[in-house]
C-alpha cells in the first residue's frame, strides 16, 4: 500500500464535454484536484447527501449503511486505490467483530456511503499521478490533465453547480 492523501468533495458538477457528471475531489491545501466521472444515478445519490435531502424510504446507499450499522461494523475510510484502463477502483475499509475488512466498491458508491457515515476519503498517491499523466482518463474528449487545470482554476462558488 503506497501513502494514502485525505480528499474531500469539493463539488459535483457536469464535465462540459460529455454532459456526464463528475465529483471534484481536493486534497486539504487545494493543491491537487481529482475529477472522477460518475452515474447519473450514483451522482443523485451524492447530491442527496451533500444537500441532506432525506427520502421517505432509504435508498440503496442508506440501506448500505444501515446494513453495516445493525453488524455493530464501522466504516472506518474509503480509499480510491488505482487507475487502470480509464477506470478509477476503490475499496471500503470496515471495522467490524471479525477484525478489519476490506471491500471492493466503485467509487461512486464508496463516496455515497462515506458521506452517509461521515468517513474520511482517500486517495492513493499513485492515483492522483497517473490521472495527472494519463492523458485518456476520461470518457471523453477533454483530458483528464487540462480538466484538473481548468477545476484548480474555478473558485468556491463555481464548483458544485450540479442539478438533480
Amino acid at each position: 500500500m503506497g501513502t494514502e492523501i485525505e480528499m474531500t468533495i469539493k463539488g459535483l458538477m457536469i464535465d462540459p464535454i460529455t454532459n456526464m457528471p463528475i465529483i471534484v475531489l481536493r486534497d486539504g491545501e487545494g493543491q491537487r484536484v481529482l475529477p472522477i466521472w460518475v452515474g447519473i444515478f450514483e451522482a443523485n445519490a451524492i447530491a442527496l447527501q451533500m444537500e441532506n435531502v432525506q427520502t421517505p424510504r432509504p435508498m440503496t446507499h442508506d440501506l448500505l449503511k444501515n446494513v453495516i450499522d445493525d453488524l455493530n461494523a464501522a466504516v472506518e475510510r474509503i480509499v480510491v486505490c488505482e487507475l487502470k484502463d480509464n477506470t478509477f477502483y476503490a475499496t471500503i475499509h470496515l471495522r467490524s467483530g471479525v477484525g478489519q475488512v476490506t471491500i471492493d466498491a466503485r467509487p461512486s458508491d464508496a463516496i455515497a456511503l462515506a458521506l452517509r457515515t461521515s468517513s474520511p476519503i482517500y486517495v492513493e498517491e499513485t492515483v492522483l499521478q497517473t490521472a495527472r499523466s494519463d492523458e485518456s482518463a476520461s470518457p471523453g474528449s477533454m483530458d483528464v490533465t487540462r480538466l484538473q487545470k481548468w477545476l484548480e482554476g474555478l473558485d468556491e462558488d463555481q464548483l458544485g453547480k450540479y442539478k438533480m
